[in-house]
C-alpha cells in the first residue's frame, strides 16, 4: 500500500483515449485524482468537459470536479476541430454514443485558477497530466510563474522526437494545437516528462481486450467496449500499419505514477512554432550544454508491464459499474 496517494489533476480534450485515461487515474490505488480541466481538441472544450462529466457518473466519481479550461490557443482567436479528430473519435467525442447525461455541471471556477490554487496547496505532492494542448498549463504559468517551483512533476502525452508526427512529418496533434504554449511550459523549470508517439503508439489495445470488458455486462464495461471499438475501426483507416488502435493518453497517467515503466532520456527541449516545422519537439540548441535540464522524453516502454497494469486497473472498475 502507498504510503501517501499523488493527486493528480487530468487536463483532457475528452475524446477516446481520454476516456481511458480518466477510468486509469480512478482505477489505479496511487492516485487520488482531484480534478479534471477541459481543454479543445479531439472536441470543444464545452463537449469534452461534458463527455468527463459523463464518464465520472457512469463510473461513479460524481465527487471528482471538472472545470472549463481555455477555448482555443494563447495566440488566435478561435478554435475549429479537424475532420481527423471526429473521425477518430465521433463528433461528440465519445464515438457517437449517447451517454446518461450527468446530474452537475462543471465548476463556476476556472480550470486555471484551479490549477494554481492546487499547485500551492498540494505542493510536490501534485501530479499533473495534461493530454491536449499546453494552453491551460500556460495560461496557469503566466498568471503564477512560481508554480514552475511547486508542480511535483508534469507528464504530458504530446510530441514525437525519435519518428514522424501524426499532423504532420514534424509535429504531433496536441502540441500542434498550440505550439507556442507548449515551447513556453518546455522552458521553464518545471519538471516534465514528454510521452509522445515515441513511446504511445507502442502500447496497443486490440477487441481481444474490448471482448473482455463486453462480458463484464455492466454498462460500464458495454460503453468502454463500444468507445474503444470505435476507435480501432478508426485506426484500420488512419493507422493500419499498428494493428489497433494506440493508448496515448492513458500511458501517461501510468508513466505519471510509475516512471519506471518508460525509459527516458534528459533533454531541454524546444518547439518550432512557425512553417514548415510547427509542432516540432527537439532538442534545443542553445541549451543543449546547460547543467540544468528539467525535461525528461520518453523513448522506449515496457509495453506488456502497462497493458497489464492498464487492464488490471480497469476491469474491476468496469465490473464495479
Amino acid at each position: 500500500m502507498s504510503i501517501s496517494k499523488k493527486k493528480m489533476i487530468l487536463d483532457l480534450d475528452t475524446g477516446v483515449d481520454d476516456a481511458l485515461a480518466l477510468a486509469y487515474a480512478l482505477a489505479d490505488p496511487d492516485c487520488d485524482l482531484i480534478g479534471i480541466i477541459g481543454s479543445y481538441g479531439n472536441v470543444y472544450v464545452e463537449q469534452g468537459v461534458q463527455n468527463s462529466l459523463d464518464l465520472l457518473a457512469l463510473l461513479g466519481a460524481d465527487d471528482v470536479p471538472v472545470y472549463l479550461g481555455a477555448q482555443h490557443a494563447l495566440h488566435v482567436d478561435g478554435f475549429k476541430v479537424l475532420p481527423v479528430s471526429a473521425q477518430i473519435h465521433g463528433d461528440n467525442g465519445v464515438a457517437n454514443l449517447q451517454l446518461p447525461t450527468a446530474k452537475r455541471g462543471p465548476e463556476k471556477q476556472s480550470g486555471i485558477d484551479f490549477l494554481i490554487e492546487a499547485a500551492h496547496k498540494y505542493k510536490d505532492q501534485l501530479l499533473f497530466v495534461p493530454t491536449g494542448p499546453l494552453t491551460n498549463l500556460a495560461a496557469a504559468l503566466k498568471k503564477d510563474p512560481t508554480i514552475a517551483d511547486l508542480i511535483g512533476h508534469v507528464t504530458l502525452m504530446g510530441g514525437a522526437l525519435t519518428i514522424p508526427g501524426n499532423v504532420s512529418p514534424a509535429a504531433e496533434a496536441n502540441i500542434h494545437q498550440d505550439p507556442e504554449a507548449a515551447n513556453e511550459v518546455f522552458h521553464t523549470a518545471l519538471p516534465l516528462t514528454m510521452v509522445g508517439l515515441d513511446v504511445t503508439t507502442r502500447t496497443l489495445l486490440t477487441k481481444h481486450e474490448t471482448a473482455c470488458w463486453r462480458a463484464l455486462n455492466t454498462k460500464a464495461g458495454t460503453v468502454y467496449a463500444d468507445l474503444v471499438n470505435y476507435y480501432i475501426e478508426a485506426y484500420k483507416t488512419t493507422n493500419p500499419h499498428l494493428h489497433g488502435c494506440a493508448l496515448h493518453d492513458p500511458l501517461a497517467v501510468g508513466v505519471a505514477i510509475e516512471p519506471a515503466l518508460v525509459e527516458k532520456i534528459r533533454l531541454n527541449l524546444k518547439v518550432e512554432t512557425t512553417a514548415p516545422f510547427e509542432g516540432r519537439t527537439i532538442g534545443d540548441e542553445a541549451r543543449l550544454n546547460e547543467t540544468n535540464i528539467s525535461t525528461e522524453v520518453a523513448v522506449n516502454v515496457d509495453k506488456k508491464a502497462f497493458l497489464d497494469k492498464f487492464m488490471n486497473r480497469l476491469t474491476p472498475l468496469f465490473a464495479a459499474h
